[in-house]
């Protein structure tokens, strides 16, 4: 019978019981709610082996590509290692190789490539800064084509890490960053499908990173990839980003500002309403949508109404932690 390996303890399995009722048989202390595969309280990934294809009814295509599965529904045909996703990242130390501040608002930040560093253009790592605290800031890079790792900090008034990164962080610092996280990535499941990307401020950096993953491996569907902003330094990257679309006839890129502007070349409005106004049904359509929460949540939601499938919607919402000034005197 196949054999369950959970954080080290390995149990057989009886007749043709699940992954998660061979470890609740054996009391381990997991996750589970429905047992009917609709909740997904019971995700798991598969570290060494393959889950059947059955357990994977319902995830996104980043999840199946990480193998990860629902434990209720997984009836092993071969011995499995399990885990949480993410239950235990690993760190690494990794020196940074430049800051450039490219406007008041935005630093692009390039780090060394830790050894066994492995990550896909869109997830995101944790930075640890002075004092122990922590952030998440999302991959510009893209893996076989850059060799080094890219980020885009937005400086946050008051923000203690993107403060400190944008004013302070100097190249040669040893930063201590974790393992790449997340499945808002590319996957090459259906090259020809047409992908919708929405970003606000530095939620580009992901975007940036996913299209560029794409063509990279020959997607062939439509890219459309709106970024909005509030105001002009939002808009970063402008060039880089019209160089992909000259390069890319099937690419298409479109910045916004929401406030009154005479920019040429960027439409006026935010990002989300000129790209749900100009596609019209999404029935069919990938989307990835980054930035802020408001409009990753809003986006979300009029993106299903418009046709598109719940799992090839991919969200990232960008939380800000701001602390008020230290008292003086």
């Amino acid at each position: 019978m196949p054999q369950i390996t959970y954080e080290g303890r390995s149990y057989v399995t009886e007749g043709d019981e699940t992954v998660l009722d061979c470890l609740l048989r054996h009391g381990e202390s997991v996750s589970y709610g429905c047992r009917a595969g609709a909740c997904q309280s019971c995700l798991m990934q598969a570290v060494d082996g393959a889950p059947p294809s059955d357990s994977q009814k319902g995830l996104k295509d980043t999840q199946k590509f990480d193998r990860q599965f629902l434990a209720c529904l997984c009836h092993p045909t071969t011995d499995l290692e399990v885990a949480i996703p993410g239950a235990a990242a690993k760190t690494y130390t990794s020196p940074v190789i430049d800051v450039e501040r490219l406007n008041a608002e935005i630093a692009r930040v390039r780090l060394g490539l830790p050894a066994g560093f492995k990550y896909r253009a869109g997830q995101f790592i944790n930075i640890v800064a002075p004092g122990g605290v922590s952030r998440s800031y999302s991959l510009a890079s893209v893996p076989d084509e850059d060799d080094y790792l890219e980020l885009h900090v937005r400086r946050i008034p008051s923000g203690l890490v993107s403060g400190w990164i944008y004013d302070e962080l100097k190249t040669n610092t040893e930063l201590t960053i974790s393992e790449a996280m997340g499945q808002c990535f590319y996957v090459p499941a259906r090259n020809d499908q047409p992908l919708l990307l929405i970003g606000t401020g530095s939620g580009l950096a992901p975007l940036y990173g996913i299209a560029r993953d794409a063509l990279r491996q020959g997607h062939t569907g439509a890219i459309h990839l709106y970024h909005g902003s509030s105001n002009q330094d939002g808009i970063y990257y402008f060039e880089e980003m019209s160089a992909l679309a000259e390069k890319h006839p099937h690419f298409n890129y479109t910045p916004t500002l929401s406030r009154p502007h005479e920019l040429p070349k960027v439409a006026s409005g935010r990002a989300h309403e000129i790209a749900l106004q100009s596609l019209g049904a999404l029935r069919g359509w990938r989307i990835y949508l980054c930035g802020h929460p408001e409009m990753v949540h809003g986006t979300k939601k009029q993106a299903f109404l418009a046709g598109a499938a719940m799992q090839d919607i991919y969200a990232d919402p960008f939380t800000f932690v701001q602390h008020p000034p230290k008292a003086v005197g």
